[in-house]
């Protein structure tokens, strides 16, 4: 399902790149200061199947026409290591799948600066929480990371510029980690600590 999701995002990214200069208007509006959005990778949340139960929020302010910062909350779990591509045949595969599963809960602190046009660089420092299962649903330890995510992407203005949806590709970094516990550690080690993905997150102005 999170393979189709991806696949589903860059097309519709590609898609909507068509109509750019439609969607977009040739001034910078920066009367509405606020907006509230989070991602359609929520979508993921409706397979049956390795569900994430994913759940993000993102709250920003425009301290500029080029300038925004932004506060993401986020909770989500997951049974195989980040590094592995979606496009890689280990992906999802039972061979690499932790014992158990990390839910994580964490909040991004996020810097996006736009440079030409809706065209926008953004950073994202993320401060994440987890908790270690076992296949038994028990936790057998506590865990912390910082996950980053450097992305590019394309601001769509939409309805007015009272919503927007912004396409976007993705580099991920996970720097620090603390100590997994070894059974998830042997897994996870064997895997890059930067991945690639795309993204697609929308939002409303006000």
């Amino acid at each position: 399902m999170r393979r189709k999701l991806i696949i589903l995002s860059v097309l519709f990214a590609l898609v909507s790149s068509l109509s750019l200069k439609a969607q977009y208007a040739p001034q910078d509006t920066t009367y509405r200061k606020c907006f509230i959005g989070s991602t359609f990778f929520m979508l993921g949340n409706f397979s049956e199947s390795n569900n994430p139960e994913f759940v993000q929020l993102n709250l920003g302010y425009r301290l500029t026409g080029k300038d925004v910062v932004s506060l993401e909350l986020k909770t989500w779990k997951y049974a195989w290591p980040l590094g592995i591509s979606p496009l890689n045949s280990a992906f999802e595969a039972p061979e690499e799948e932790f014992p158990g599963y990390i839910r994580e809960y964490g909040f991004a602190l996020v810097y996006q600066r736009f440079w030409w046009k809706g065209l926008y660089t953004s950073v994202h420092v993320m401060n994440a929480w987890q908790s270690f299962m076992d296949e038994n649903e028990n936790k057998i330890d506590n865990g912390f990371q910082i996950f980053n995510t450097y992305r590019l992407g394309y601001h769509i203005k939409l309805f007015k510029d009272r919503w927007f949806i912004e396409p976007s590709i993705a580099v991920t970094h996970r720097p620090f980690h603390t100590e997994m516990p070894e059974s998830f550690k042997q897994v996870d080690d064997k895997w890059s600590k930067f991945n690639a993905e795309p993204g697609l997150h929308f939002g409303f102005n006000f």
